[in-house]
């Protein structure tokens, strides 16, 4: 039997969407409020610790909610103990859960990845493999009916960004108007954040911005279960190859529970209600992570962030 916990958290984060977490080098617009975040429990082994999983907003917290959960059972099962659900509204929200030990395990993204990793505090432990790749794009998106067909045609126009901390809904955006000796404040007329690429392709669909830069992934999911949304944007750019996603833990995790993770995400796709878990997830696999896929991300991030 499973059991379904509401955390008292979830207020504390409605409340941080409402400004106190809020960067303030661009305007915060929130498309959605409902299930701003939440932890799942799971009745299993009691009396031992939750093995705890932290999942970057990379998608709404409904949404995150409903396809991490088979994942969570599967992970509840194969250690034998229960397993929490942490949500946040900011990827460097979840990189301090990892950070700090709140978290044992993260989901986040790669311009996540090379800032808790240049800090110590990250390592990777696997990465899906998707379409028989362990790579994905940032996209630029702009309303379907729009007459832009370059970023550079969006000069003085609304931009709407994911997250401060992600590669293809930032950085990567960041990245190419340097190379023209731009930058988004002198780029853009206004930008501002969504806090996952589901709510920034919302924001363009809707008339909210005129462009944003948002995770390959997410838009091939909804092409397929929202395909009246994906429908009101059109992709002008598609970045280089990047590596995917990966999840990841903090080095000095126990050992132990270390290699019993790798152990279950290798083996999810061997395992029936791992593959459900997986199919849920629209993984093929979990693989080991090459380093070196990382690579460009880290050189963008250096130029951009300041990095020596």
């Amino acid at each position: 039997m499973r059991r379904w916990i509401l955390s008292p958290g979830w207020l504390i984060g409605a409340l941080w969407l409402l400004g106190a977490c809020a960067p303030q080098d661009y305007p915060y617009v929130r498309l959605r409020a409902e299930g701003e975040g939440a932890v799942v429990a799971l009745e299993r082994a009691p009396g031992r610790l939750p093995l705890r999983v932290a999942v970057a907003p990379v998608i709404s917290p409904r949404a995150t909610f409903e396809t991490y959960s088979p994942l969570l059972d599967y992970l509840a099962h194969r250690l034998d103990r229960p397993v929490e659900l942490l949500q946040r509204p900011t990827y460097a929200e979840i990189n301090d859960l990892i950070r700090t030990g709140q978290a044992d395990l993260g989901f986040v993204c790669g311009g996540a990845f090379v800032e808790g990793e240049r800090e110590g505090y990250m390592e990777l432990l696997v990465v899906p493999q998707i379409n028989g790749t362990t790579t994905y794009h940032s996209l630029i998106i702009v309303p379907a009916d729009s007459p832009f067909y370059r970023l550079e045609d969006l000069r003085g126009r609304r931009f709407a960004f994911t997250d401060p901390l992600s590669n293809s809904g930032r950085l990567y955006v960041q990245y190419r108007l340097a190379q023209i000796g731009e930058t988004p404040e002198s780029f853009f007329q206004n930008a501002f954040f969504t806090y996952s690429h589901d709510n920034s392709i919302r924001a363009v669909a809707q008339g909210l911005a005129d462009g944003a830069s948002i995770d390959s992934l997410v838009y091939e999911a909804l092409s397929h279960s929202e395909p009246d949304l994906i429908a009101g944007v059109r992709v002008i750019e598609r970045s280089p190859p990047f590596g995917i996603p990966p999840v990841v833990v903090h080095p000095e995790l126990n050992p132990e529970l270390k290699e019993a993770l790798r152990e279950a995400f290798l083996k999810m796709h061997e395992d029936p209600q791992g593959r459900g878990a997986l199919t849920m997830l629209r993984v093929e696999r979990f693989v080991l992570p090459d380093p070196e896929a990382y690579e460009d991300i880290r050189r963008m991030a250096a130029k951009i962030r300041g990095w020596p």
